[in-house]
């Protein structure tokens, strides 16, 4: 899955650390999701959706 979180938090000006104290997570989770290593559960997906005020489906995309 694709997502354009990292884009979304350096156009803040958060840093990684800034926006897993955000969403209550690790800095490594945030760059996991970034990398598109990880995927983030259900909760935490509407939590990234609450802090950029987006719906999920415009921060996550499938891979083609």
């Amino acid at each position: 899955m694709q997502n354009i979180i990292k884009s979304l938090r350096t156009d803040l000006g958060w840093s990684q650390t800034v926006l897993g104290e955000k969403l209550g997570v690790s800095r490594q989770t945030v760059n996991a999701i970034e990398s598109a290593k990880y995927d983030p559960s259900l909760p935490l997906a509407f939590k990234l959706a609450d802090v950029f005020g987006r719906p999920i489906e415009r921060l996550f995309t499938q891979d083609q």
